[in-house]
């Protein structure tokens, strides 16, 4: 179930054509499982379901509303759990196209859970997923969920293999997905680079505030369109960032 080092490569482009699928669901051109209309996506679909739940209790603005918070909180807690440990790992590691294990990170977040960066872009699926047919959204979680734990496994099993003993006692004691309440092992000397890694983390912030900005506008497709702009933006600024 380990992800090949050909996928772990080109995990970027990976998770771009996953989320891409999900917001054009070109499958339901033949088997028509999404509505039509404006109001087609989840967000639509979730906030109709929920005013219609118990009739007068939650009006659909409301709905609306509240599946708009949920969507930013998403955003939010992603790229701050992102940023943390981009810090922490450096820049040169989390955009590196080979796995790197020279010694165990147990720094920031890395002291209540193995694998925040992966994660991060796992709860950022559900802020996307909003914006996308119901089909689709369904699809991108389904397959970036499965591809996270695919590149979990690789990585975990190029670590142990690199680093033995001292690895294996750090996974023994600290959660792999789910982080712990409190730090599991002791810091590790490492220093965090905090501008590398908002740099680095520079799409995931910009989407926080389309959302927050933009998201009272209601309109799903004004909100994709600045999910891409932010895109375009982050990849110029990834490109003029110091790896180290």
């Amino acid at each position: 179930m380990k992800a090949t080092p050909f996928e772990f490569r080109f995990r970027f482009l990976i998770h771009a054509v996953i989320f891409v699928l999900g917001f054009t669901a070109p499958w339901d051109r033949w088997l028509h499982l999404d509505s039509t209309g404006p109001n087609a996506h989840l967000w639509g679909t979730l906030a109709a379901y929920l005013s219609m739940l118990k009739p007068g209790a939650v009006s659909i603005a409301t709905a609306f509303n509240l599946l708009l918070v949920l969507a930013t909180l998403c955003a939010l807690v992603a790229v701050v759990l992102r940023t943390w440990a981009s810090a922490y790992l450096g820049a040169a590691t989390v955009q590196s196209y080979s796995m790197h294990g020279d010694s165990v990170v147990a720094a920031g977040p890395y002291r209540y859970l193995r694998n925040p960066l992966y994660l991060g872009i796992f709860i950022h699926t559900f802020a996307l997923a909003l914006l996308m047919p119901p089909s689709g959204a369904i699809f991108s979680i389904v397959a970036i969920g499965f591809f996270e734990l695919r590149l979990i496994a690789g990585e975990e099993a190029f670590l142990t293999a690199k680093l033995g003993d001292s690895y294996l006692a750090y996974c023994s004691r600290v959660p792999r997905i789910f982080p712990a309440l409190t730090p599991q092992v002791a810091a590790s000397p490492t220093r965090p680079a905090w501008t590398l890694a908002f740099l680095t983390e520079s799409y995931m912030w910009g989407v926080v505030l389309i959302f927050a900005l933009m998201g009272y506008r209601y309109n799903a497709l004004v909100l994709t369109r600045g999910v891409l702009i932010v895109l375009g933006v982050s990849l110029i600024v990834r490109a003029f960032t110091p790896r180290r």
